[in-house]
């Protein structure tokens, strides 16, 4: 499998996304954000839409970037001192930006295979500067997550005690919401924006399973991603190749890890009734 340059790309595209998507997923865990993960994933898809009808392929980065950081601002806005609640805002703004993105693509006349490009990714159409884009916006994500760690696990268990503290609840939010944005952009043309979701969410919650230190589930979700990343190339190579199955990439990864997440579910389990 890995004789094909193609496959080499795909599999190096999936570490660079492990390693920022196994430290994120723990915070999206911790802040219980799994609905806001979704919603960015969704809310970039007119980004993407409009970055490809202006620039063709090489306009779906900006295009993604500028809606995922256009988002991870209004959310916050919305949300800032109880205008809204969290899961109202972020309904609006997914339900809104989603329902854009589908009638800009619904304009173009291959309508059908270019809203399942936009909506599933084309793992195996990783270019060298897309493996570049995604390694800037690694070293970016994992420079802020390093940065903003520890006021972000503060403000996730006691946030009336890191207001007290002199952190500027909103701003921490906002930055948050920024760097998951941030992994939503450097993954979507590969994952595509539906499927995503599960790298920003499954990491976490199968290495919640094995241990309750946060450092440690940051390190076993971006183990498992690999694995799992790993795992999904073979799965749909083997299917495709040796029996003529058609599994996209994107898809088998993404059900390596939901499989990895049930199998683990047995140890949680038993973690949990051990005595202290």
């Amino acid at each position: 499998m890995l004789e094909a340059p193609f496959m080499l790309r795909a599999l190096a595209e999936l570490t660079l996304l492990a390693l920022i998507c196994g430290p994120v997923s723990v915070f999206v865990f911790a802040r219980r954000l799994s609905f806001v993960a979704d919603a960015l994933t969704h809310t970039v898809f007119p980004g993407v839409v409009a970055g490809f009808l202006v620039s063709g392929a090489d306009g779906v980065f900006g295009g993604a970037l500028v809606a995922g950081l256009v988002t991870a601002v209004v959310l916050t806005l919305l949300t800032r001192g109880g205008l809204l609640s969290d899961d109202a805002a972020t309904a609006v703004v997914l339900t809104a930006l989603f329902s854009v993105g589908v009638a800009l693509v619904s304009r173009r006349s291959s309508y059908t295979s270019d809203l399942t490009a936009f909506l599933f990714g084309r793992l195996l159409t990783v270019t060298p500067g897309q493996l570049v884009e995604t390694a800037v916006l690694a070293v970016l994500t994992l420079t802020l997550v390093a940065i903003g760690a520890r006021a972000w696990v503060f403000r996730a268990f006691d946030v009336g005690g890191a207001a007290a503290a002199g952190y500027r609840i909103a701003r921490l939010d906002l930055a948050l919401n920024l760097v998951v944005a941030l992994v939503v952009v450097a993954a979507v043309r590969a994952v595509g924006t539906i499927l995503v979701v599960a790298l920003l969410i499954v990491p976490a919650a199968a290495a919640r399973m094995l241990t309750d230190r946060l450092i440690a589930m940051a390190a076993a979700g971006t183990v498992l991603t690999l694995l799992c990343g790993y795992a999904g190339l073979w799965l749909s190579w083997t299917a495709s190749v040796d029996h003529g199955v058609r599994l996209t990439s994107a898809t088998a990864v993404v059900l390596a890890l939901v499989l990895a997440y049930v199998l683990l579910l047995p140890v949680g389990l038993l973690r949990r009734r051990r005595p202290a």
